[in-house]
């Protein structure tokens, strides 16, 4: 698996435009081959915060899933609407998908 962090912090005003954008987006993101689990989570402390958790089949899909039309429509869509470039952090999965983890 291949597990992708997106950082986003959103303008104070644009909070629930980026939100519907998102959801629809991650609608439409659960629905390809390649993805297993796409979560968007908003900070409790700081709700123009938020976090997309994707987890992709492989490195490969990460590619596909970027060039579908709703990605795009989503990038295009909310990129004025961040307070601060959006910033990814990609991870490999250890646990449960290592059998050799004790």
């Amino acid at each position: 698996m291949f597990i992708v962090h997106v950082n986003v912090h959103v303008k104070p005003e644009c909070m629930e435009a980026f939100r519907l954008a998102t959801l629809e987006n991650a609608h439409n993101s659960i629905n390809e081959p390649g993805i297993d689990r796409f979560d968007v989570i908003q900070q409790i402390d700081d709700p123009s915060r938020f976090v997309l958790v994707e987890v992709y089949k492989t490195e490969a899909d990460t590619k596909m899933h970027k060039a579908t039309n709703h990605y795009q429509i989503w990038r295009d869509t909310v990129a004025e609407m961040m307070a601060e470039p959006r910033h990814s952090i990609k991870y490999a999965n250890i646990y449960p998908e290592d059998k050799g983890w004790k």
